[in-house]
């Protein structure tokens, strides 16, 4: 079973340390913290210069790596090997170089820490070098967070951070950003250098110090589709199509095409207690009354027609019957077409 990035950290920050980790995945950001802190806590910085090597996939072979993992730390207890974005290992699908893998996972060197950093991509699950690292090494699967469960994310991160963050802000951080933790993390982070003391954070400060407008943003213009507000929905698109390069037409293709896709579910699940219809539907339960709503203004049949008209929109875009249609006229349509 893969381990939980969470437990690996809190293990780690106990100083448990395995021989080896191999860390994969969708999701980069679970995989740079638990390299990073391996990097910069695992031994004391003086033994750093000679048992401590940082390599990169694309000019290490297997063989090497393996070597240098067999090392003996030189008057320190451990040394630490890292392989950075080690799906560019260039051998690493050949035979002889995963037998040579699988030879030292069987034997790993106590003494050593070897973290391979595998982004982006994973290993075959059927392969023999897949289970085994599953079973004998600390292998963590790192996947991206799903939509409904990011603003719950957002609430752990802020209070990891000694902080709190209201559920609209929450919201409002997750929608506009999407669950790209790297981007979060950073505008987050640039944020907090303002505040020295526990802050419960709010969509004001969210527009103030990362730049998302309270007023016009995606959130609020689902809000203003889902309520049929029809004067405010046009006034964000307007805001929209005067700012192309923050609010680029496809993610809100998407956006839309999910939000919908969630008033559907309600509409399949009929009666349901509310903390089951949001499980059911996969939104946070703050959410739930909003999507509630709009499920009433909007029956399924219209639903239907949302995602054809969402299609032909997508298709316009790329120039499929668009004549000379511009990306604000696509959109400013999209939305009239929602509304009406």
């Amino acid at each position: 079973m893969p381990h939980s990035p969470e437990a690996v950290l809190k293990d780690l920050k106990a100083k448990k340390f395995a021989p080896i980790y191999f860390l994969e995945g969708d999701e980069p950001y679970f995989i740079d913290l638990i390299t990073d802190y391996v990097e910069k806590h695992a031994i004391a910085e003086h033994e750093k210069g000679f048992n401590q090597l940082v390599m990169y996939g694309k000019d290490s072979q297997v063989n090497v790596i393996l070597s240098n993992a067999r090392k003996f730390p030189m008057m320190a207890d451990r040394q630490v090997v890292i392989v950075k974005e080690a799906q560019s290992i260039p051998d690493l699908g050949k035979e002889d170089a995963q037998k040579l893998l699988l030879s030292y996972i069987n034997n790993p060197l106590p003494s050593t820490i070897l973290v391979f950093a595998h982004k982006h991509k994973k290993l075959d699950g059927r392969s023999a070098l897949k289970k085994e690292l599953d079973k004998k090494t600390v292998f963590v699967n790192s996947e991206k967070v799903k939509d409904w469960k990011l603003t719950e994310w957002v609430d752990g991160y802020f209070k990891d951070l000694g902080h709190q963050i209201e559920p609209k802000a929450s919201q409002l951080l997750a929608d506009s950003i999407g669950n790209n933790l790297e981007v979060i993390t950073n505008e987050v982070g640039k944020m907090l250098i303002n505040f020295a003391e526990p802050t419960k954070f709010t969509a004001e400060h969210i527009s103030k110090f990362i730049g998302i407008n309270k007023e016009y943003n995606n959130f609020e213009l689902t809000k203003a589709i889902g309520f049929r507000d029809v004067k405010k929905a046009n006034q964000i698109i307007h805001y929209f199509i005067q700012n192309p390069k923050a609010h680029p037409i496809i993610p809100i293709f998407s956006l839309l095409y999910n939000y919908f896709s969630k008033i559907a579910l309600i509409h399949r699940a009929g009666a349901m207690p509310d903390n089951q219809l949001a499980g059911a539907i996969g939104v946070n339960p703050y959410a739930l009354k909003e999507y509630s709503a709009a499920a009433r203004n909007f029956k399924l049949g219209k639903v239907i027609d949302v995602f054809a008209h969402i299609k032909e929109a997508d298709l316009r875009f790329k120039g499929v019957d668009s004549g000379s249609m511009e990306q604000g006229e696509i959109l400013r349509e999209l939305v009239y077409k929602i509304l009406h």
